[in-house]
């Protein structure tokens, strides 16, 4: 394994977060896991706006910009780096250009937490997550839900165990199931 960037992506409750500690914690070469989620509620102090409002255009492109420029920085230092957090392709090619740029190879999976009901009930059964609106839940989730050429970076989260999830997420990745081209 070679240093590179991971984005570990799907709705809210998708498993995310779980997943991407799994694989940076057992990975076999230094690892970073960087939580978007961070970039928001920890490093926006004010004039946060909620990030699937279409106000939140210009902080979501700044918010990306810093998660590439972060993810990258990290790759470049010999480290495989996983981005988690919700990263649909319309935002992918920021991502991709970095790629292009600095010849570090960038691999895309999206976690799908198989129907809409049981991935709202798996949000709205976390104390810890902000977001408990159903039909916001239900948007991010169907965001998700047809990805068209992207469609074959999908691993279903709902059939097992995180460490299951994770032992796919890591199949695939050997096999270069998951990797974007720069185009």
């Amino acid at each position: 394994m070679t240093a590179s960037v991971l984005i570990l992506t799907g709705p809210p409750g998708s498993g995310k977060s779980t997943v991407a500690d799994l694989l940076a914690r057992q990975a076999p070469m230094p690892a970073v896991h960087i939580h978007s989620d961070d970039f928001y509620d920890r490093f926006i102090k004010s004039g946060f706006v909620k990030p699937w409002l279409e106000e939140a255009h210009a902080q979501n492109v700044a918010v990306t910009g810093a998660l590439v420029a972060a993810a990258f920085a990290y790759a470049k230092g010999g480290y495989w780096t996983i981005v988690d957090g919700i990263v649909g392709s319309w935002f992918l090619e920021p991502y991709r250009a970095a790629s292009r740029t600095s010849g570090i190879a960038l691999d895309y999976v999206v976690l799908r937490p198989g129907d809409a009901a049981t991935n709202i009930g798996r949000v709205q059964g976390r104390s810890e997550m902000g977001l408990k609106d159903a039909p916001v839940i239900r948007e991010l989730f169907a965001q998700f839900s047809s990805l068209g050429p992207l469609e074959s970076h999908v691993v279903d989260s709902g059939l097992g165990p995180p460490q299951d999830v994770a032992e796919t997420v890591r199949a695939g990745l050997r096999l270069g199931r998951f990797r974007l081209g720069a185009d």
